[in-house]
């Protein structure tokens, strides 16, 4: 155990006085700031007070310092107690006080109505119950992987015990012999709509005791008890968990046991009787006037992110004769990043997750290479794809593969938070579009464009041949941010030129943002990625056939669009998209919004897919839903012809 944290063995008289003085504060804190910004959740906060206070005060974390690389992680999941949060890291030295009162709940503040990593002290935004455990896991793992010595406590209420995500890390955390990882609960029996075993009973504890936890019950406003806990889960060497009893509401009379105050904020009289109770002084005026008036100032802080250094390594040539899928380049590409980024004493700074898919994603070659650093999540992909989440933003770069449907449809929230926590993610989702086949609808990811680009910090890559996806799997790799690598499931032919020759291979480098030019042409336009490029070659060599020459480009990237590519492809007169995507939701309405902004008269159709598909042959659905080759090139003849008709009017 670090000699900063937890070090005696018991509290002495002085620091019981000291916390107990510092509760009674914080909890006139708590109510000055949710009744001077007329909302929040006082009643939670006031349960947690005290259980925050021995975290910050003997764990390992220090306002001077607050981030350390070597810091005790502190993760509040019940992230609505933010009062309580900002109140304990106020008096316990990480900012003035005075600023989270004025400030909380005020636009353009760090005190955000859940827990905010712009606040010193704070490390995971939090707010969708049930998150924290996940993102504890990922910073323990991360511990474990990184052997560094900071321990990991995730503070969480008892009502989102209910959540299912919440079983999936307490497995997980068993699993990986996450010893430095302790939760404590603040176990108030209340949540919104009134008595939690009433809303849905659940045994906390035998819950974490069958899934192999050490757990603990204490008096959740008793110090000494808290302390001691805290202190056993850490000698535990197991994951521990920590029920503190508490009473929603301590502390004031009428507020205590009461659920109305769960998220009501105080009315004034209301206020002023609560005040008194506890003994501290109504200066509400006082800071009334300083948030009018733009006083106590703190903006949100740049939370430093931890990101390795990556090599590359030296990039695959797939010859012509080769027939593959991407999975399978994605994960040839991933066993050369681990070969060229280990270390002489086998440290490897890469985290690979998947959940239960290896075989399909192509991550098993990764695992049997480097089982140290590729982790099995099992059929629990909210978890897994928060934990990897979490685990990239402390100095490992994180893989997540998975099928479409689970690794976007399924864990869209996990991304969204993983997203406003700013983590460097790559996640790599195989089997999308109606190219899964004989699976069926239910396994057809078919809006992955539309999900992900709901996300302001995502940037979507959909590669087009195993050689480009090579190079795609390498850029993400090395550039810091979070991205979505998308590809189906089938063999896909290795791109030529019309030399003949590997399109993407060497010497070519993937250029994020850049469209590609398949094809040139200038009677029309196909616009299309993915699986789709080699069937919109077999439409132009077809076209051509008929005395027709269109250009064929590939726009790989989603989030960020080649727009002066798209603008010269529309001065051929005729653009057509085509997409193994809902026609909705992907590229066809990308290229239009381009279009439509620029005002720019062109014959346009988008094609892509219209309904749900069937359990069948890739080709079989796509000429179900005219995304066949024979339909593609029915469709642009049409445009052209149409567009020849009309090219005289104005638009």
């Amino acid at each position: 155990m670090s000699a900063n944290r937890f070090r005696p063995e018991k509290l002495d008289e002085t620091s019981l006085k000291r916390l107990e003085d510092l509760a009674r504060l914080a909890r006139g804190d708590i109510l000055k700031m949710t009744t001077l910004a007329g909302s929040g959740h006082p009643g939670g906060s006031m349960s947690s007070i005290d259980i925050y206070l021995v975290l910050y005060s003997y764990a390992n974390v220090h306002p001077e310092s607050p981030s350390d690389p070597n810091r005790d992680r502190i993760v509040i999941s019940h992230g609505h107690t933010s009062p309580g949060v900002y109140a304990a890291l106020g008096r316990t030295g990480f900012f003035p006080i005075e600023a989270a009162i004025v400030n909380f709940r005020k636009a353009g503040s760090a005190f955000e109505g859940h827990v905010e990593r712009a606040v010193p002290g704070v490390e995971w935004n939090t707010g969708n119950l049930g998150q924290g455990l996940s993102a504890g896991c990922g910073f323990a793992l991360a511990a474990k992987v990184l052997k560094r010595d900071f321990h990991v406590f995730v503070a969480m209420g008892c009502g989102e015990q209910q959540k299912g995500q919440i079983s999936e890390a307490r497995r997980f955390a068993f699993k990986y012999g996450l010893d430095k990882l302790t939760v404590i609960i603040d176990y108030n029996r209340r949540q919104i709509s009134g008595v939690t075993s009433e809303i849905m009973p659940q045994n906390v504890g035998r819950n974490f005791e069958s899934d192999g936890w050490q757990v603990i019950e204490v008096d959740g406003h008793q110090f000494q008890e808290i302390y001691s806990a805290l202190r056993q889960a850490l000698l535990s060497g197991r994951p521990t968990a920590i029920i503190a009893h508490t009473v929603m509401g301590k502390g004031v009379s009428f507020m205590e046991g009461n659920e109305e105050y769960h998220g009501r904020a105080l009315t004034l009289d209301e206020y002023k009787k609560a005040v008194q109770e506890l003994r501290v002084e109504d200066d509400l005026d006082r800071y009334r006037q300083l948030r009018e008036s733009g006083g106590c100032p703190f903006p949100p802080r740049e939370y430093p992110a931890e990101i390795p250094s990556i090599h590359s390594g030296t990039p695959r040539d797939y010859e012509k004769d080769q027939r593959l899928d991407n999975r399978t380049a994605f994960g040839n590409a991933l066993v050369d990043l681990a070969k060229a980024n280990v270390r002489e004493d086998g440290f490897l700074p890469i985290a690979v997750f998947d959940c239960d898919l290896a075989p399909s994603t192509k991550t098993l070659s990764f695992a049997k290479q480097f089982p140290n650093n590729f982790f099995q999540g099992g059929i629990q992909e909210h978890n897994t794809a928060t934990i990897a989440g979490a685990i990239s933003t402390v100095n490992l770069l994180s893989f997540f593969a998975e099928f479409g449907v689970f690794g976007v449809d399924e864990t869209y929230n996990q991304h969204r938070l993983n997203d406003i926590n700013q983590t460097n993610l790559k996640l790599v989702c195989t089997h999308n579009g109606l190219d899964v086949g004989e699976d069926g609808n239910t396994h057809q990811c078919i809006d992955f464009a539309g999900v992900m680009r709901n996300l302001f910090g995502y940037k979507i890559i959909v590669p087009a041949d195993p050689n480009q996806t090579d190079r795609v799997i390498r850029y993400v790799a090395k550039t810091p941010g979070n991205f979505l690598v998308a590809m189906g499931r089938s063999p896909t032919p290795i791109l030529l030129t019309e030399q003949g020759s590997p399109l993407f291979g060497s010497p070519y480098q993937f250029e994020y943002g850049k469209a590609n030019v398949i094809r040139n042409g200038k009677d029309g336009a196909i616009l299309t990625n993915g699986g789709m490029v080699h069937r919109a070659i077999q439409a132009w060599q077809k076209l051509r056939e008929k005395g027709v020459d269109v250009l064929v480009l590939n726009i790989s990237c989603l989030s960020d669009l080649d727009t002066e590519a798209i603008l010269r492809a529309a001065e051929t007169g005729a653009v057509i998209t085509y997409e193994d995507h809902h026609v909705q939701t992907g590229l066809g309405s990308l290229i239009a919004n381009v279009i439509a902004e620029h005002g720019v008269c062109v014959r346009f159709r988008k094609i892509g897919i219209t309904r749900y598909g069937g359990s069948g042959k890739p080709e079989e659905l796509y000429r179900m839903q005219g995304l066949d080759v024979e339909s593609l090139v029915r469709a642009v003849m049409e445009e052209i012809e149409k567009g020849s008709a009309t090219k005289t009017k104005k638009c």
